[in-house]
This record gives C-alpha cells, sequence and structure tokens, in this order.
C-alpha cells in the first residue's frame, strides 16, 4: 500500500511538472559514443524536486571532473527536437551515450527532494555502469 502511494505521488509530481509545447525547434548533435550526456529536460513551470533534480545532478556531474560527461540542461519549450527524439513531455533526467539511453527520470523523482545522498549515489552508479 505504501509503495502504491509513493508511486501515485510520483506520478502527480511528474505530470504537475509537465509544460506546453512550442513550434521553436532546434537541431540536435551529432554524439560521440564515448561521451555520456546527461540530458535534464524541464519546462517552464518548475517543482522543488524538478529544480533539486537538476542541483543535485549538476554537483555529481562537477565531482566526476570529467570530460567524457557533459550535462545538458534543456527547456522543453525551446528544444521541441530534442525533446521529441527522446519522447519527452515533462522533466526527465535522461543518460546518452553513443545511442544507449538510461532514463532516470523515476529514480530523480523518487529520492532527488528527500535522500538526496541516495539519489547521488544512484546516479553516480548509472553513469559508471553506462560507461562500461
Amino acid at each position: 500500500m505504501k509503495r502504491i502511494l509513493s508511486i501515485t505521488i510520483a506520478a502527480l509530481v511528474m505530470v504537475s511538472c509537465g509544460s506546453g509545447t512550442s513550434k521553436k525547434q532546434t537541431a540536435t548533435e551529432t554524439k560521440s559514443a564515448d561521451v555520456t550526456e546527461v540530458l535534464y529536460f524541464h519546462g517552464k513551470k518548475r517543482c522543488i524536486t524538478c529544480n533539486a533534480i537538476e542541483k543535485l545532478t549538476k554537483e555529481v556531474v562537477d565531482s566526476l571532473s570529467n570530460d567524457k560527461i557533459v550535462m545538458k540542461v534543456i527547456d522543453i519549450t525551446q528544444d521541441e527536437a530534442t525533446a521529441d527524439k527522446y519522447e519527452i513531455t515533462w522533466s526527465s533526467l535522461i543518460l546518452d551515450r553513443g545511442g544507449k539511453v538510461e532514463n532516470l527520470t523515476e529514480m530523480g523523482f523518487g529520492y532527488a527532494k528527500n535522500q538526496p545522498a541516495l539519489f547521488k549515489a544512484k546516479l553516480t552508479e548509472a553513469l559508471i555502469k553506462i560507461a562500461e
């Protein structure tokens, strides 16, 4: 029961962080297979958890001091092409290494606000795993 309630709350938070769409599109970049892109997508309206995900993700990426990891913060309304590529409709956290994609959105919304240390540990673990 507690798990169902947690999942329901996480789903509601994700929906509340959604945004409208825009006709403006930008070209996506060709990426190298040896670089991991950490993509944080957000809309115009952002909740506390959305802001926590961005802040903690930046901290993890900065702490790794690795030129093989690049973080991009993407406003969905400003870069619709990239959002469409990853099928993003609301705030999301995606890892992409040469087409190998991992969606960490659920983990982000589950831990960023109330368990930041666990969020950082899981993100670091995912970055190491995707680089293998």
